[in-house]
């Protein structure tokens, strides 16, 4: 093996050789045809090599160049190169995507091109400490998002290293999402802190009046029982919204299929909520086929979805001549359920957040409404494991409507993601 290498060794060093003495041949028939002497020739040989190794160092810069701005273009974070007097040298697409303007033109500066003051103040501060600058900043649709409504931003700057020239660099990540994930946090355990410590606070209340003796009569005690069930299901309730939602979101627990017919689950949705229809001016439209239905699927979170979105009718509209339509219609391979009401609706703004996890509109209609905003989660998490989707639309003061459309040959979400996996 040895041998083989040695011999292919020589062999590539000989026709090295042999291509270097055919230049050189070459060379000096030019430099013979042109008159120059032997050490002349040297030279414009020497020159010819310094020409070529630079240009070739050059087009490897310039390679260099576009792959490292092609890498810039691709990441979720804007960047930007800019010189002393704020002019931009280098900016990459995701900054223009980020301030939604169709592009960022180069020479101009961070003012004229992102119209907000905060974030030229950040990069004036990492030039004049000549330090890395950190700040995180808010930018309204005032300031340059042509209004698209307030977004977070995390804004990096710094100098640019001593051996470039005088500049810095520039990088904005947008978290909005993780400011709200991080303010949604926060409402939930206020929520959910609120909503588990009242029942409690009432169960004990009694608990103490019936340790003391006072309570002799039976209906008393019995009211008191009452009111301690009630609260003690409410707390069950809370807790079971919360298991479920952690079970649909990660996946930890196979649907339970079943056929049974949507009409009766949705029945059973109104006999639970009895006694929230009970003295109410609220009227219930069923429109179902004549064999109420046919579904095969979970019947547990088929009656949440059902309990959950008539009970956010009641509880967003207690003035009376409140209106519900529940009903659906069958296809050869699908089906489509509505749940609507003519109640006060939902505003505009709320529409896009209403299906996430633990979020309760920032005005509610009523002081007495009461949730941790897991319900509408917990009903668009039961669509999708069925493998369908959901809709709503609202006019506020006219009408409120959640479409749900669902296959009737059923492959849960999770069932189809392994087989589009091993496909």
């Amino acid at each position: 093996m040895t041998l083989l290498l040695s011999a292919a060794l020589l062999a590539l060093a000989a026709w090295m050789w042999q291509r270097e003495k055919k230049w050189r041949r070459r060379m000096e028939r030019v430099t013979q045809a042109a008159g120059l002497r032997a050490f002349e020739a040297d030279r414009l040989a020497a020159r010819f090599i310094g020409l070529k190794e630079g240009n070739a160092a050059l087009i490897k810069e310039e390679y260099l160049r576009r792959l490292f701005e092609s890498l810039l273009h691709e990441i979720r974070q804007g960047v930007a190169i800019v010189d002393e007097q704020m002019r931009i040298k280098f900016v990459n697409r995701t900054l223009a995507h980020l301030f939604h303007k169709t592009a960022i033109q180069r020479g101009r500066t961070l003012i004229e091109e992102l119209h907000d003051h905060q974030v030229t103040s950040i990069v004036q501060s990492a030039l004049a400490d000549q330090r890395r600058t950190v700040r995180e900043v808010e930018i309204t649709s005032a300031s340059g998002l042509n209004g698209r409504g307030s977004r977070h931003f995390l804004i990096e700057a710094a100098p640019l290293p001593a051996k470039a020239e005088r500049g810095a660099w520039l990088m904005i990540h947008d978290i909005t999402e993780q400011v709200m994930a991080d303010q949604v946090r926060k409402d939930f355990v206020a929520n959910a802190s609120h909503e588990l410590r009242t029942p409690l606070t009432l169960i004990n209340g009694y608990i103490e009046t019936l340790q003391s003796g006072v309570l002799k009569d039976e209906a008393a005690l019995q009211r008191c029982y009452d009111i301690m069930e009630k609260h003690g299901k409410r707390i069950i309730r809370i807790i079971e919204d919360m298991l479920a939602i952690s079970k649909l979101e990660n996946g930890s627990s196979a649907l339970n299929l079943e056929p049974f017919t949507v009409r009766g689950c949705v029945q059973d949705a109104l006999d639970h909520l009895a006694p929230m229809l009970e003295g109410r001016d609220t009227r219930i439209e069923l429109d179902f086929p004549a064999d109420g239905g046919h579904m095969h699927g979970d019947r547990f979170y088929w009656d949440q979805v059902f309990t959950n979105l008539i009970e956010n009718a009641l509880k967003e509209n207690p003035n009376p001549g409140l209106v519900i339509k529940v009903g659906g219609r069958w296809y050869a391979d699908h089906c489509v359920i509505s749940v609507s009401d003519n109640g006060i609706g939902i505003a505009a703004h709320d529409l896009p957040f209403v299906f996430k996890r633990f979020y309760r509109g920032h005005k509610h209609h009523s002081p007495e409404i009461k949730g941790t905003g897991l319900g509408l989660s917990i009903v668009r998490r039961t669509i999708e494991a069925h493998g369908g989707t959901i809709d709503l639309a609202s006019t506020p003061g006219v009408e409120t409507t959640f479409t749900m459309r669902l296959p009737l040959h059923l492959q849960p979400a999770s069932e189809a993601a392994e087989k589009s996996a091993c496909c």
